[in-house]
């Protein structure tokens, strides 16, 4: 059995058949706060949900298995995975990020970079100049989105951890787009591994998550006491529902391929597009590299509009099966203007230097029926014109 077959298995059965007490067969779910002391000074395996909980330990301990990594660290928010990633900075420290990422890492690092934190540095990282002039600096962090959010550029992860232990730098990895069924960042190099759960591993949009999977047993250790002395860590029920979506992991991903592949080549052909970000596509200047480093190339894509704005707000009246709204990995096709929602904390000068024009479109493509999905967006772009 070849090992994604074997980690498609461990995910469906992740935690199944585990309950000692009554023997069912999906684990139990511990929505307590607290758990009793067998004596005086003899705590059990558990005390306090904040520092373990055995429903969220059961997610921690899938994910670790499918990233291949040493411990997991579930935080109550993708944006507390990465803030729990920075409690490793110390004041001086340099983090060296990509200039296109997430809205939302932009404005962690960058605020807390102005409060004297840590350093940053936001750079084309597949530029080799200026990663040789931050490398030069010594960074703490790399820190690395691959595909990036919204314009989906391949990182050669392999390479660029080379650079980061030549530069005693760590690196972290944002596999947000693509989970662990279609990279393992771990694998190619990285020190850590950083999840927003509330997208594909949970997969359904109705919860809100976060997950750091470290490579070594002493990040794990740091993560897991920073996650407890900072209050980070996620709550038992929304541990349950991600662990339910894991299950399904594996076969929603192919769903979502073949359906965002066919919206891609829609796009590639239509007049109203001017350029389309899919790695999936072999006109992408990364698609070489993406086949190489990943087992697939995901459900997300952007493209961009002749018309701009304009042909936004026109492309978004005429279609009915993509919602309007942020977030990105549930079954439901959704559509974004990461200029004005995901990505709305950058200021023009940011944007411009990201790539990220008011004729940007990012979908998330859901697991409706492929034929549905291609003539609605046809219909939308016949209308952008």
């Amino acid at each position: 059995m070849s090992q994604d077959n074997t980690r498609q298995t461990r995910a469906v059965r992740a935690a199944v058949h585990s309950d000692t007490q009554h023997g069912a067969v999906m684990p139990p779910l511990y929505l307590t706060s607290n758990f009793a002391f067998e004596g005086l000074g003899k705590a059990g395996a558990y005390d306090y949900t904040r520092t373990a909980n055995p429903t969220r330990d059961a997610l921690a301990n899938a994910l670790t298995e499918l990233e291949g990594g040493a411990g997991a660290t579930v935080t109550a928010s993708g944006m507390a995975a990465i803030h729990l990633a920075c409690q490793l900075l110390n004041p001086g420290d340099l983090v060296v990020g990509p200039r296109d990422c997430y809205g939302g890492t932009f404005r962690l690092l960058t605020q807390c970079a102005q409060r004297g934190l840590f350093r940053v540095e936001l750079i084309d990282q597949a530029d080799v100049a200026a990663l040789d002039a931050v490398i030069a600096q010594e960074p703490r962090l790399l820190w690395v989105e691959s595909p990036t959010n919204p314009l989906m550029r391949v990182i050669d992860l392999a390479a660029l951890s080379q650079r980061a232990k030549t530069a005693g730098a760590l690196m972290a990895v944002d596999n947000t787009f693509l989970s662990p069924a279609l990279q393992r960042p771990l694998a190619l190099g990285a020190d850590l591994v950083v999840h927003s759960t509330t997208k594909y591993l949970n997969g359904h949009s109705d919860m809100v998550g976060g997950a750091v999977i470290a490579g070594t047993p002493e990040l794990a250790e740091q993560l897991a006491y920073w996650g407890n002395a900072v209050g980070l860590t996620g709550s038992p029920f929304d541990a349950f529902l991600t662990l339910r979506g894991i299950r399904t992991l594996y076969a929603r991903m192919r769903q979502h391929e073949e359906n965002a592949l066919a919206l891609a080549e829609l796009l590639a052909g239509h007049p109203a597009v001017t350029r389309v970000h899919y790695p999936g596509l072999p006109s992408h200047p990364d698609h070489a590299l993406a086949k190489r480093q990943q087992s697939g190339f995901g459900g997300m894509l952007s493209f961009e509009l002749t018309s701009g704005e304009a042909g936004v707000r026109a492309l978004l009246e005429a279609i009915e099966l993509y919602t309007l709204a942020e977030s990105l990995g549930g079954v439901e096709s959704l559509i974004c203007h990461p200029a004005s929602m995901s990505h709305a904390t950058f200021d023009a000068a940011s944007l411009a230097a990201a790539g990220i024009g008011a004729g940007l479109l990012r979908i998330s493509v859901g697991i409706e029926s492929t034929d549905d999905l291609v003539r609605d967006l046809a219909r939308g772009l016949d209308a952008a014109g």
